[in-house]
């Protein structure tokens, strides 16, 4: 049975950038993709402890980058860079409404200040933020908030 049917896979001190031990729940996309990874581990005759192998399938792969670069030649979409998942991850699950502190514990940031690089706003993050106002504004009309008084105007108080 894989190791992730449970949707959840748990990351071991020293396994992760920060060297933090954590767990990354999958969505049905990610576990469809470690399902295959672990189907096409069974099948070989060498049981390796890596999910990702190299070509041949017989041990790790040794030169990330170059996978890599070789994965997105493969995949037409250009030369990526791994490093712009973490931050496409980090906005992502912060314009899906997940809390920031959430979201850093997902990411693995420690600091706040290390975080707020990765959470870039641009102007369709204000553009939206002026709209979601507008709509709340619009939702409190015609209710009262408070009551509200008017004041005669003394002519001692505007000319000081």
């Amino acid at each position: 049975m894989a190791p992730f049917r449970n949707s959840r896979i748990k990351l071991e001190a020293g396994e992760t950038k920060n060297d933090d031990a954590r767990t990354v729940y999958l969505d049905e996309e990610l576990k469809e993709i470690f399902q295959k990874q672990w189907d096409q581990r069974a099948d070989r005759q060498k049981l390796l402890p890596y999910v990702f192998v190299n070509q041949e399938g017989t041990n790790d792969i040794t030169r990330f980058d170059k996978a890599w670069k070789r994965a997105c030649k493969d995949a037409k979409i250009g030369i990526k860079h791994f490093h712009d998942l973490r931050r496409t991850a980090c906005r992502n699950m912060i314009r899906a409404g997940i809390p920031e502190r959430v979201v850093m514990m997902v990411s693995g940031h420690k600091t706040r200040s290390v975080f707020d690089r990765y959470n870039i706003v641009n102007d369709a993050d204000l553009k939206l933020a002026a709209q979601r106002q507008e709509i709340y504004i619009q939702s409190q009309m015609g209710k009262v908030s408070g009551k509200v008084y008017e004041f005669e105007k003394n002519k001692k108080d505007i000319t000081g």
